[in-house]
Formats: structure tokens, C-alpha cells, sequence
């Protein structure tokens, strides 16, 4: 079963007016998937999974493009980089736009080879796991804004609706009822094996599966490396080195610190978050909701799962997220997030209650120094509502 995806407009208008279009992303998160079902009669399809396509990619790449002309997508391209100087070279001797579709999910070396060949001529879209109204078939839900409006639709959920789809995650196997212990189990050796190897020096697999593990209990808080350093008895370089391997593969996402000099006195370290819940939860090691809800790390996976919902609404419109946090050094004063936009800041609190009050969104007076618009508590309440003028309750369903 095919779930329609919200980035599917955006790829459309992107062909539009660019002559080359990519799609990046996590593995298996549905890139291919999305490109052949919207794919028009006569575009060709080719896999550089196939050995002998990519033979023909690495040693003949002219020949390449003669038995697979444009209009053409190419999967995996980031196999074949030397296909890049001949894309540009197609592309600029022809005004068609939409030419070239991509998909790459070995990011480490990908944009370097774009920057380098493609600049100004490629549109570079992020793919991530389903988001909630993608698996509700609600996908052309407008981008989340913290201007709100009364008449943004979603879900209404429960709190163990939504501990539910924290466990399963959005990766598109698990919707078709794959077992959730194998793929994972899976996911993680492919990725071993098929990215971090070529990028970093992972001699001691174990250390390495160690590592995500303690970052997935860690996701949430503000990164400290030399902590993990000491948990898993590697070095702090290379703690920091696997961190952006991470981060670059898109498996975490790294939240900067608010950098508008609202104190001297602030965290400059970035807070990390898993982007998909279900792997998370797994390498943590817990196997159904009622675990999630009652454990430890509920509040933290409650905010992992909000944050990475509000970056799947504005990649898969095709928006830059400009999203930051503020935590000064005392640890007295927090904002779980800020999100930049419309010239203004906008101050989120994410709790894991039904009955939100003012008191959590307290801190949210740090930002007046600055042009401020008004205060979100996401939460697991049942209805948008204002708590006084200018801070609002957002149910989680809404994201």
C-alpha cells in the first residue's frame, strides 16, 4: 500500500524550475517510493543497486546516459560520482527543466559532489519517515506555523495513541507489519555496514552500536561528549566524529542553542534528538507503549517525537526549519524550543500533560528582548485553546 507523502507537491514544483531534483534522506524511508508513483510516462528508472548498471555508471558514464537518456531517475547515485560532471554537462546543454531525478542516501560524500558540479542547478529536498498526517492520509496538511490558526484540522489522540506511534516510528516497512524487533535489528547492520564503514573508522562495531545506544538514551538533553565518552571508554574526538556521522546521515538532528545573545551566560552546546522515535525506543530497549508511558524517558520521547514531527512538517514542504532552544548556564531558565520565522521568535514548551497551565511557559519572558510573537505548550490536551493572549495549547495531533 502506497501512503501519499506531503513532499510529493513540493517535487513537482521543484521539477518546475530546477533541471535536476534530489531527494536525501535516511535509508528506507521511501525516497524511490515517492518518485516512481509520481513518475511521468517515459521517464526511465535505474538502480545503481544493480551491479550491471553500475558497471556501465563508473566506467562508461557517457554510455550510461545514452542507454538511459533523460528524462531519467537514478537511485543511489551517490555511487557513481563520477555521474555528476556529466549530469551538469547534460543539463546545461538543454533548457528542459525536471530532467534528472535523484536519490541518495549516503549524504556524507552526496552534497559535496552537488556543491561541486550542480550548484544553482539542483533543488535538494529531505525526506524523512512518515509523519503523523502522512499515516493518517491527511498528507497535504498545511506547514505547521506558530501563528496559529483556529481552523487547523488534526487527529485527536490519546496519550496512548500517541505512545503508540512513538514505539512503531514512520518508517514505511513497519506500516505493513514487518516485525518490528527484525527490522530494526536489520536497519542497523545495513547501516553499519553500507554507510558508517565508508566513512569513519568504526574497527569496533560493538563500541559503535554502544555509542547509539547511550546517545538514544540521551536523546532530548544537551549533547556532552566527554560524558559519552566515559560511558562507552572511546575518545571524545571520536565521540564528536560519530555524532556527525549521525547527524549527517539524518538519524539525529542537532539543536542549536539560541544564538541571539539573550545572556552571556547561555548553553552554546546543541540539545539531540532522535528523528524516529521507533529506533530510538528500541536501542533503549523498550518493546510496547504502556513501557514508553511509564518509563523513565517518557517526557523525553514525548519531546523527541514533537520536535521531529515539527521538522518533518517543514522539510517535506520544502522549508528550511530554523529551530533553536535556550537553557542558560544555571539551569534555571529554559525554552524547549524556539522557532524563527516571520521575523519573529516563537517560544514552544513540549509537555507530556492533558492539563497544561501558564506556569509552563514561565520562561518564556527570557525572549522579550527580542521581537517575540506568541507562546505554544504542545501537549497530549484534547483542543487548541489560548491560555491568556498570547500563549496558546496545541494538542500533539495538530503537529
Amino acid at each position: 500500500m502506497y501512503y501519499r507523502r506531503t513532499l510529493e507537491k513540493m517535487v513537482r514544483q521543484a521539477s518546475g524550475y530546477f533541471k535536476v531534483v534530489i531527494i536525501t534522506g535516511p535509508r528506507q524511508v521511501g525516497k524511490t517510493t515517492l518518485f516512481r508513483h509520481i513518475m511521468e510516462p517515459g521517464r526511465k528508472y535505474v538502480s545503481l543497486d544493480d551491479a550491471a548498471a553500475l558497471i556501465l555508471a563508473r566506467e562508461d558514464p557517457e554510455g550510461f546516459f545514452l542507454k538511459f537518456p533523460p528524462p531519467v531517475l537514478i537511485d543511489e547515485v551517490q555511487k557513481a560520482p563520477n555521474l555528476f560532471g556529466y549530469i551538469k554537462h547534460i543539463v546545461d546543454e538543454s533548457k528542459d527543466r525536471g530532467q534528472i531525478w535523484l536519490t541518495g542516501s549516503q549524504i556524507f560524500t552526496l552534497m559535496e559532489n552537488l556543491a561541486d558540479s550542480l550548484a544553482g542547478r539542483v533543488a535538494v529536498l529531505n525526506l524523512q519517515g512518515f509523519s503523523m498526517a502522512e499515516q493518517d492520509g491527511d498528507y497535504e496538511r498545511p506547514l505547521f506555523s506558530p501563528e496559529i490558526s483556529l481552523d487547523r484540522k488534526g487527529k485527536k489522540l490519546s496519550k496512548n495513541e500517541v505512545f503508540a506511534r512513538i514505539l512503531r516510528g514512520g518508517y514505511p516497512q513497519l506500516l505493513d507489519g514487518t516485525p518490528r524487533d527484525l527490522y530494526f535489528s536489520s536497519y542497523l547492520n545495513t547501516y553499519i555496514q553500507r554507510d558508517v564503514k565508508n566513512v569513519v573508522n568504526v574497527t569496533k562495531e560493538l563500541s559503535f552500536i554502544k555509542f547509539i545506544k547511550v546517545l538514544a538514551a540521551r536523546t532530548g538533553q544537551v549533547l556532552n561528549y566527554n560524558d559519552i565518552s566515559r560511558d562507552i571508554e572511546v575518545s571524545a574526538p571520536t565521540v564528536k566524529s560519530w555524532v556527525s556521522v549521525l547527524a549527517t546521515s539524518g538519524l539525529i538532528y542537532l539543536l542549536p542553542p539560541f544564538g541571539g545573545n539573550l545572556s552571556q551566560r547561555s548553553i552554546k552546546s546543541p540539545k539531540c534528538y532522535f528523528l524516529d522515535t521507533g529506533l530510538c525506543c528500541y536501542l533503549c530497549g523498550l518493546e510496547d507503549e504502556n513501557q514508553v508511558l511509564n518509563s523513565s524517558m517518557s517526557g523525553a520521547l514525548f519531546e523527541t517525537f514533537v520536535v521531529s514531527e515539527l521538522l518533518k512538517s517543514f522539510w517535506h514542504h520544502g522549508k528550511t526549519p530554523f529551530f533553536y532552544f535556550y537553557r542558560n548556564s544555571d539551569n534555571n531558565q529554559e525554552v524547549d524550543l524556539i522557532i524563527e520565522q516571520m521575523g519573529k521568535v516563537w517560544p514552544v514548551e513540549i509537555k507530556l500533560s492533558s492539563t497544561p497551565d501558564l506556569k509552563m511557559a514561565r520562561h518564556f519572558k527570557v525572549l522579550d528582548k527580542v521581537e517575540r510573537g506568541q507562546g505554544l505548550i504542545i501537549c497530549t490536551a484534547g483542543e487548541l485553546m489560548p491560555l491568556s493572549k498570547d500563549v496558546w495549547v496545541v494538542p500533539v495531533g495538530m503537529i
